[in-house]
């Protein structure tokens, strides 16, 4: 035992950043030895369906033992203080994410457990209308309410409301796929609907009148999926009207999830408070007041409610995600895009954010101080901020889509590449049409 213990203790101090040549430190053993790690948690994401591991337990497991191996590195080679600070700063923004998600879905699970958001739908709804009819209207509509809530928050009330209905499995696996585009599309619109658009904007690259070209071109492109998604759909969907009464406590918490989003938006904007925090609040109100309204509601027993596999999900990807801005793999795909032409750049910039967080991408971009002209930057913020739909694990969309559907896995999303490609890659160069041509 002490034997194994000394050999562990050799090779992990031979793979130590301390030991590396200069010249290479930022691909030596330790760094290839994380990078194996994270691509073997991405793996077993895709292959969930062959291994019989829930994707939250793998990810979870994986996230962690690389940032384990990376501690015990950093401690031989005397930088421990650089890996803890590194691991807060990651920390601090799954924290943030996950506060916000807890908040977000405490709301959703009740009013979907009473039954809210299926009676709005019913009035929203026609009475009965085609497979195809109601592609177009969840497109349209996702697109529309990611424009003023979040990704995650259009995305949990969409599929909630898809949910509602009498729908086949595999056409709902096509509504859940337009859904996580739709919601990515109708967020670069608008600096409340998208971090990454927030961020060029606040580093004073686009203006909002700039940021209102890109609604036709990125609506359009969602039209195109839609038409491409509904090739082979039949049949036709009832919408039961739901003829219940709400309860004034169902009401309040109602209005109030809406005067939430509304200040989540305007405190951003206008006072840069955090939309975590904003949301927070929210929820404490819904706590509070619910209760004084009606003492006999349980309303804290709906957070047990939430789907915390969405959660632990959400924490494996993004340690995962952290451990390769740690390593430098990120900077690698930095220096690629700083060798191609710019607009060409953009492109695959955004399909690289369906494999890496579009946020740390956006960052790296913006402080290397690339110049580009306004039509380029407006083309980087649709291709950061819809790109990440070309895949499931690209955006927070479609990671709580797949934690929301159980039969939309990895490999099934993937099956609609094609269509996705078709539509991120038209939306892209209509966007540069279309910005170039209203700009002269």
């Amino acid at each position: 035992m002490r034997r194994r213990f000394f050999l562990l203790y050799f090779f992990l101090h031979n793979l130590s950043l301390n030991n590396a040549p200069p010249e290479i430190i930022n691909m030596n053993a330790v760094s290839i030895l994380l990078l194996i790690i994270a691509s073997i948690g991405f793996l077993s994401i895709i292959t969930e369906d062959l291994i019989k591991i829930n994707k939250a337990k793998s990810t979870l497991f994986w996230g962690t033992l690389a940032w384990i191996v990376y501690f015990i590195s950093s401690s031989f080679s005397g930088h421990a203080d650089t890996a803890s600070d590194a691991l807060n700063e990651n920390l601090l923004d799954i924290a943030t994410l996950w506060l916000f998600l807890f908040s977000a879905m405490t709301f959703v699970a009740y009013l979907s457990e009473k039954g809210v958001i299926e009676i709005i739908a019913s009035y929203l709804l026609p009475k009965n209308l085609s497979a195809k009819s109601l592609l177009f209207f969840i497109g349209a509509f996702s697109f529309m309410f990611s424009s003023l809530a979040d990704n995650i928050t259009a995305t949990l009330v969409c599929l909630t409301i898809l949910l509602g209905l009498n729908i086949n499995k595999e056409n709902l696996i096509r509504y859940a796929v337009v859904v996580v585009y739709g919601v990515n599309a109708g967020g670069v619109s608008l600096i409340t609907g998208d971090v990454t658009t927030l961020m060029i904007f606040l580093a004073g690259k686009i203006s909002i009148s700039d940021l209102l070209l890109l609604i036709l071109p990125s609506l359009i492109s969602v039209f195109i999926l839609c038409i491409l998604m509904s090739y082979g759909m039949k049949g036709e969907i009832k919408v039961s009207a739901k003829k219940h009464t709400l309860a004034p406590v169902d009401i309040f918490i109602a209005v109030l999830f809406f005067c939430t989003i509304v200040g989540v938006i305007f405190g951003n904007v206008f006072f840069s408070i955090p939309p975590v925090l904003s949301f927070l609040f929210g929820l404490s109100l819904m706590f509070m007041v619910a209760r004084a309204v009606d003492r006999d509601e349980p309303v804290l027993d709906y957070v047990r409610k939430i789907e915390f596999d969405t959660l632990l999900f959400f924490l494996g990807v993004l340690l995962l995600v952290g451990i390769l801005k740690e390593i430098g793999i990120l900077d690698m795909f930095l220096n690629a895009y700083q060798q191609a032409p710019t607009l060409m750049a953009n492109y695959f910039v955004g399909i690289t954010s369906s494999l890496f967080d579009n946020v740390p991408l956006t960052s790296a971009i913006l402080k290397s101080g690339v110049d580009m002209a306004n039509t380029e930057w407006l083309a980087l913020t649709f291709s950061v901020g819809v790109g990440g739909a070309l895949l499931a694990i690209g955006s927070a969309a479609g990671v709580v889509a797949m934690s929301k559907i159980p039969e939309l896995t990895f490999m099934r999303y993937l099956k609609f590449f094609p269509q996705l490609f078709i539509a991120y890659t038209s939306g892209y160069f209509l966007v540069v049409f279309f910005v170039q041509t209203m700009m002269q």
